[in-house]
């Protein structure tokens, strides 16, 4: 049997163990230093670095420059990498994908049970001596025209998904987009007229069919929206309305950067980033 006995010194803390028998040997003793509150000093503390680094993007060219819009060329865009570069999570985009199906299924098939059935509930014939097999009524769902057994009723088929795991949905498919080099960022999404052809031939000539364009702005600009309404392969939606599914769907992104503030106003976690390093002009 062992004991363990715990002596206590000044500024040490002594702990050895002992084994009963005729003629104790000595045992090695272990000790430990420890410092008092009072001997403290902000030497013994270590201050937290920054664990992520920010994102840089070049602009995207915008469909038209505005006067105020800066150049293209030599200007980037600075992103959060807690939206933008999220670890991929492939069941949490699974999960995301499958509720918003699910919010989108109807559920409005319907069939009739044998109660439901027109047609009287009289036996069709007696019970014994004909010969055929029993029947009882016409609404038999053994009969033509009869009820369907276990068929579909009206349900909702929409599930429930906590909110952070919607919001890390959003997180990991913007961070795909990134990875993947299908994400662009421009100054704004403005067009002066609504002219389909004019800007289906800035599209093409940008290579941006295939877009999901996100404008953050509180109204739509008119022109683009009534211009792209009847270009194939291109939407315009406002980042509210942007899901996971959309994002996931469309082969490239296109945010102005009211949207990116919006997402990551929205999106965005409270860690450490480190610092942006800005030029001797800025």
């Amino acid at each position: 049997m062992q004991t363990a006995t715990l002596k206590r010194g000044a500024g040490s803390v002594f702990y050895s163990s002992r084994r009963h028998s005729s003629n104790p040997l000595p045992s090695p003793v272990a000790k430990v230093s420890y410092v008092s509150g009072n001997e403290l000093s902000t030497s013994h503390f270590q201050t937290a670095k920054p664990i992520l680094e920010p994102l840089y993007l070049s602009l995207t060219q915008p469909f038209k420059r505005g006067k105020v819009d800066p150049p293209t060329a030599g200007n980037v865009v600075v992103l959060d990498p807690t939206v933008f570069n999220h670890p991929i999570r492939r069941d949490v985009l699974h999960l995301c994908v499958t509720h918003h199906l699910d919010s989108l299924r109807q559920g409005s098939a319907n069939t009739k049970t044998r109660g439901e059935v027109r047609g009287s509930g009289i036996k069709i014939r007696r019970q014994k001596g004909s010969g055929r097999a029993r029947l009882g009524d016409a609404q038999s769902p053994m009969l033509v025209g009869g009820g369907v057994a276990f068929g579909p009723k009206p349900r909702d088929f929409s599930t429930k998904l906590p909110r952070k795991v919607i919001e890390m949905g959003m997180r990991v498919a913007l961070s795909v987009k990134m990875k993947e080099q299908r994400l662009g960022v421009m100054t704004s999404l403005n067009w002066p007229n609504g002219k389909t052809k004019h800007l289906a031939q800035r599209i093409d000539n940008l290579g941006l069919r295939k877009t999901l364009f996100v404008s953050g702005e509180e109204m739509l600009p008119i022109g683009l929206q009534r211009a792209i309404e009847n270009i194939p392969m291109v939407k315009l939606i406002t980042p509210d309305k942007l899901t996971v599914y959309e994002a996931l769907k469309w082969q490239r992104i296109v945010l102005d950067v009211k949207a990116v503030d919006f997402l990551e106003r929205t999106l965005k976690k409270t860690v450490p980033i480190s610092l942006i390093p800005l030029s001797n002009g800025a």
